[in-house]
């Protein structure tokens, strides 16, 4: 089945105005076009639509997703760098992943550590609390904020 570019945008609940601005970066090599120049996409494409959207979800800049898209269409030549080129993006995003991980346990403490001081009416107890006082799963992060290292087996 074919699809227009509003057919499609709606089946993937993007902007037509994603699919056009792929197709004029040249990550659309694949897209059909009618007598009249649309752009018609075909059940097939899905696939390879969802792939540029999470390689671009993943920061892939769109200069490597079209270089991507390029080994593929040239076939199992390329898979090896196709490989290499997935393989370094997931390590990026696994390292951004681990970053936020630790903006959460920030989040997590400071949101124990005020309600915590909200009860007291104020935030010198806890400023002050020994560490056998907090829940263990916030001394890693309490340490780091002070510049201090912890023994994770206490």
């Amino acid at each position: 089945m074919l699809y227009t570019v509003g057919e499609m945008a709606k089946k993937l609940d993007m902007p037509t105005s994603t699919l056009r601005y792929y197709d004029k970066e040249g990550l659309l090599p694949f897209v059909e076009r009618s007598g009249g120049g649309m752009r018609m996409f075909r059940d097939e494409d899905i696939e390879w639509l969802k792939v540029i959207g999470c390689l671009k979800k993943a920061g892939m800049k769109l200069t490597d997703i079209k270089r991507f898209i390029e080994m593929a269409m040239a076939g199992d030549e390329t898979i090896s760098q196709r490989l290499d080129l997935i393989a370094a993006q997931r390590k990026e995003v696994e390292a951004q992943i681990q970053a936020m991980n630790q903006t959460l346990a920030t989040l997590k403490f400071k949101e124990w550590y005020y309600t915590t001081a909200k009860q007291d009416g104020s935030t010198d107890r806890v400023r002050n609390m020994p560490s056998e006082q907090i829940p263990p799963e916030f001394w890693q992060v309490r340490a780091e904020l002070k510049g201090d290292t912890v023994n994770q087996s206490k």
